[in-house]
């Protein structure tokens, strides 16, 4: 099972092993704080593509699709993160955006759950 959780929420147990998804750290939140296991932030859309949608709305299928074709050439990291899940039962994918629904760790959930039917 693969979810993903905005950082800033409390840790619970029923996370399992949480990976942070982004490519910076997030502001505010000590390490301690955030109980990170892994820092995959090579898996974070590239700076370009982030600095191009800037959370604006009106480029969100746009960004879906241009950070998909991003994904295709992290295979090695999207194998990782299947293995940890059949490793560890229970994955966590964490990001900071504001926007719940609307990120990049929604877009790389859905890449995810899409190559495993």
């Amino acid at each position: 099972m693969i979810k993903v959780k905005r950082i800033y929420e409390p840790w619970e147990a029923k996370d399992g092993f949480r990976i942070l998804v982004d490519r910076l750290w997030p502001r505010g939140m000590s390490k301690e704080r955030a109980k990170v296991d892994l820092w995959e932030r090579d898996i974070a859309p590239s700076p370009r593509l982030k600095e191009w949608y800037k959370h604006d709305l009106r480029k969100w299928e746009e960004f879906q699709k241009l950070y998909q074709e991003e994904l295709k050439g992290k295979g090695d990291l999207l194998n990782k993160i299947r293995e940890l899940e059949r490793e560890k039962g229970r994955i966590t994918l964490l990001f900071s955006a504001k926007d719940e629904i609307h990120n990049s760790a929604q877009v790389l959930l859905k890449v995810l759950m899409n190559d495993k039917s």
